[in-house]
């Protein structure tokens, strides 16, 4: 899709504002959206604007978002979105807009763009010389029976030529556009064959109340003839000693025959089977002949046919299969990990405390050390960065143990992080892991 820009400012009008006809139209659209959803209006209200000044400028987009309560950025979006609107000055007359999709095209829309841009100008969206006409080509106009076309304003004109756009492109340059017909321009009606109808011309073949009425009569009048035949006949005829056989039919519908039938062994058609029968037999004799229902069994019934499936398995049950003993599982999932009680505050691998100094280092700085952790490691008197630097792996996993944080320690590397920032602080932490601490 191309670009749409916005005309150039020299030609951008100062404000825009409704004509009092307008101004009421816009405020029926803007009333058939519920509270709060005004903002939908913006298409209609567009489009009634371009029809007041011919195409669609920066201050009427401007004016109806306003208007609507709408950010000016989300009217400009929707006007340069919609091909619809015309964002430069078209003709004052007519703007002509050429369908140029496959059947138009197959039909000869080349042709009539040939003629717009010998007779208007031979780029799109300019004006001719007296700023009366433009064009453009443009996608379906939704006539492809009628190929091709083109639509000026709101009307359609249909099955053209070359030399009847530029009929239509003269009246319209000349002030005449309202003595043009739209629609088909070689006299066909429609979207019918040019010709006329050639097919259902009546409604005989298409109203089955019609056909009955009419075979209703036919049988009717064959009845009549029939019997007006013998009465007809001449009192001293000789009688005819030829075999009946020989007689000719007697005229009237005849019945359905079922010679051309095909005979087949199936069961449905064969006349043995033909019910119900007229013999009446006895229940003992009927559940006799009877072939009895085979037992119910669950796991057959539960099977799959090979054919179905090409694989013999349960039609229901378990769907899931049992996972390996390695498969990943995700955290949410695991079974809850039982609690292990905290170690002692006793032991010998508790790592060791001093009274509070002076100057405090700030924990928090070591990534996975919060308020609460610096609190409790305040209160197990570890104070300062070089205290975390100096522990050993079985402080660490005290520590991690009395946190109850699963191996966080060694994976966070607080000792790596403390050792930087008691070297040299944060700057030294910047040059060590290449980030500001956390």
């Amino acid at each position: 899709m191309s670009v749409r820009r916005l005309a150039d400012a020299s030609v951008q009008p100062a404000s825009f504002a409704f004509n009092k006809a307008n101004a009421a139209a816009a405020q029926q659209w803007i009333a058939k959206y519920p509270k709060g959803r005004e903002q939908s209006a913006i298409i209609p209200l567009l489009m009634i604007a371009q029809e007041q000044e011919g195409w669609v400028t920066k201050a009427a987009i401007e004016t109806i978002s306003d208007m609507l309560g709408m950010p000016r950025i989300r009217g400009l979006e929707v006007a340069t979105f919609y091909t619809q609107y015309q964002l430069n000055p078209v003709g004052t007359r007519a703007h002509i807009q050429v369908c140029g999709t496959t059947p138009c095209m197959l039909r000869g829309s080349e042709a009539l763009m040939d003629v717009c841009r010998s007779k208007i100008h031979h780029d799109q969206f300019h004006t001719n010389d007296k700023g009366t006409l433009s064009w453009e080509e443009v996608e379906c106009l939704g006539a492809c029976v009628n190929a091709p076309m083109v639509m000026i304003f709101k009307d359609t004109f249909e099955d053209l030529t070359p030399e009847r756009l530029a009929e239509i492109i003269d009246l319209y340059d000349a002030g005449k556009g309202a003595e043009v017909k739209p629609g088909p321009q070689n006299g066909r009606h429609g979207s019918e064959p040019a010709g006329g109808l050639k097919t259902l011309t009546s409604e005989k073949a298409i109203l089955k109340s019609t056909r009955d009425k009419e075979a209703k009569a036919a049988a009717k009048a064959a009845k009549d003839a029939a019997a007006a035949a013998p009465a007809a006949a001449p009192a001293a005829a000789p009688v005819s000693t030829a075999p009946a056989a020989s007689a000719p039919a007697a005229s009237g519908p005849v019945a359905p025959s079922k010679s051309s039938k095909p005979k087949t062994h199936a069961a449905e058609t064969s006349p043995a089977l033909n019910t119900p029968s007229p013999v009446k037999v006895a229940p003992a004799t009927e559940n006799g002949a009877s072939v009895r229902a085979p037992r119910h069994s669950a796991a057959n019934a539960n099977q799959a046919d090979p054919e179905v499936e090409a694989v013999s398995k349960p039609r229901s049950g378990p769907k899931t299969k049992a996972e390996p003993a390695s498969a990943f599982k995700a955290p949410e999932t695991k079974q809850p990990v039982a609690k292990t009680a905290k170690p002692s505050l006793d032991d010998k691998n508790r790592p060791a405390g001093i009274e509070r100094p002076a100057t405090v280092d700030d924990l928090k700085l070591i990534s996975g050390v919060g308020p609460k952790i610096e609190g409790t490691l305040h209160s197990l008197g570890i104070y300062t960065f070089a205290q975390v630097a100096s522990w050993k792996k079985a402080e660490r996993e005290w520590v991690d143990g009395y946190l109850s944080f699963h191996g966080r320690i060694d994976r966070d590397d607080w000792v790596k992080q403390a050792k930087a920032l008691a070297k040299g602080g944060v700057a030294e932490y910047i040059r060590v892991f290449g980030k500001k601490p956390v």
